[in-house]
């Protein structure tokens, strides 16, 4: 029982997060410029670049866009917003590059984000 309520808990603290997230995604979406998921997409194709150059050139990206979105959030926040906006935005693009899109995303957050993500839902869960 009292696992089925930790599920419970954890599922309301991840919705609860998604949606804050997602909002946060909808006002940065409009401020992503073509020539930046452009570029992305152009490095995701390229069959010669290895996972981890591919994984350097969307921090670049998500560095640059973070430092020129103006915002009063954690610059963590933001940057995992941004990050997901852009997985979308090249997906949405080329969506045969789903897969290696998502995988490299997912690692980029796992890396970059970790920590973050515990503190955010534990803070969320509390």
């Amino acid at each position: 029982v009292l696992a089925a309520f930790d599920r419970e808990v954890n599922n309301e603290v991840i919705r609860i997060i998604a949606a804050q997230l997602a909002e946060i995604g909808d006002q940065f979406d409009k401020e992503i410029q073509a020539r930046v998921v452009n570029d992305l997409v152009q490095h995701f194709l390229n069959e010669n670049l290895s996972g981890e150059e591919i994984t350097r050139r969307m921090s670049e990206a998500v560095e640059g866009l973070a430092r020129a979105i103006p915002s009063d959030m954690e610059q963590e926040k933001a940057m995992l917003v941004l990050t997901m906006v852009l997985t979308k935005k090249i997906v949405n693009k080329m969506p045969s590059l789903l897969r290696r899109v998502f995988s490299t995303s997912l690692n980029y957050i796992s890396q970059q984000f970790h920590n973050y993500i515990v503190r955010l839902v534990s803070a969320v869960g509390q």
